[in-house]
């Protein structure tokens, strides 16, 4: 019956130990993606395409082709306030649009409102949720989920920061 019980004992003590190591590490994932791993000048280098054709995407952020994004610059500042300011070509208008943005670490979330003269970012009730693949060093990935089909997709943006 000791013997029992001492085994017993051991594994309960074993499990809470693979618990709390496996606890860790997810915390350690969550944190390493944050505000200040976001904040900065970056530079939308190029836009591909998960589970949806790159044909039937007709707009990103309901503003202008996907296409008109890259080479976009993105300023987000550590405050939550920004800018992303389209470069300009023959088939797109330069344009410089101010948001408010902000990172959830709780689902990996990256979201951005625009706003406009006048507007307070607290009155603002529509915006974008992306997931925030990676955030390390000089590179970000996010992801637009778009409806397609039956199974996801997305439309995945990378970054570089920009150099000043």
């Amino acid at each position: 019956m000791k013997r029992i019980l001492v085994i017993a004992a051991i594994l309960c003590s074993s499990l809470m130990v693979l618990q709390s190591c496996s606890s860790t590490k997810n915390a350690s994932a969550t944190t390493s993606l944050r505000r200040g791993n976001v904040s900065g000048n970056w530079v939308l280098n190029d836009i591909t395409f998960e589970g949806v054709p790159a044909g039937a995407v007709k707009s990103l952020f309901s503003e202008a082709s996907y296409k008109c994004f890259i080479g976009s610059t993105w300023n987000l500042t550590n405050s939550g306030n920004g800018t992303y300011v389209l470069p300009g070509t023959t088939d797109c208008p330069t344009r410089t649009q101010s948001i408010f943005w902000s990172v959830s670490t709780a689902d990996e979330t990256f979201q951005f409102k625009k706003l406009y003269e006048g507007d307070k970012a607290k009155n603002v009730t529509e915006g974008y949720r992306l997931i925030l693949s990676s955030a390390t060093g000089d590179n970000m990935v996010l992801k637009s989920p778009v409806d397609y089909g039956s199974s996801p997709a997305y439309i995945v943006m990378n970054f570089s920061k920009a150099v000043k």
